[in-house]
């Protein structure tokens, strides 16, 4: 099983990032694929997340209007888009998996997710 994410970097406040996360070994159709992130010195908190089982997305306030997530799943692969980008952005992302039939009852609840990716830093610079 593995969760390759990338599409981390430095960009300038208003500026834009696209991450990816492949996914492998599991049945891609069957799990919901979530961002979250973790800035210096704060617990790691979800973005947001869409169902590939069902197609439905989930998106944390911080991340309204700005970051759109979606899927090609003939890729196995998510996309987070980053637009607008703020200082306070600056974190590790990662990517991670979870049953789609569980999301609904697990929400942002780390604890829950089975497989994460390697983190890839983004910096927001002011």
């Amino acid at each position: 099983v593995q969760l390759q994410a990338s599409g981390g970097g430095l960009v300038q406040t208003g500026g834009s990032l696209r991450h990816s996360c492949a996914a492998s070994g599991f049945t891609f159709e069957h799990y919901a694929i979530g961002w979250f992130r973790q800035a210096p010195g704060k617990e790691r908190e979800g973005v947001s997340c869409i169902n590939i089982s069902d197609g439905s997305i989930y998106i944390a306030d911080s991340a309204k209007g700005r970051f759109t997530i979606s899927s090609d799943n003939a890729k196995n692969t998510v996309y987070l888009q980053m637009n607008n980008l703020k200082p306070e952005d600056t974190a590790v992302y990662y990517c991670a998996a979870i049953r789609g039939y569980w999301l609904v009852h697990a929400g942002w609840n780390k604890i829950a997710y089975d497989y994460w990716g390697q983190g890839t830093l983004v910096t927001v610079s002011s």
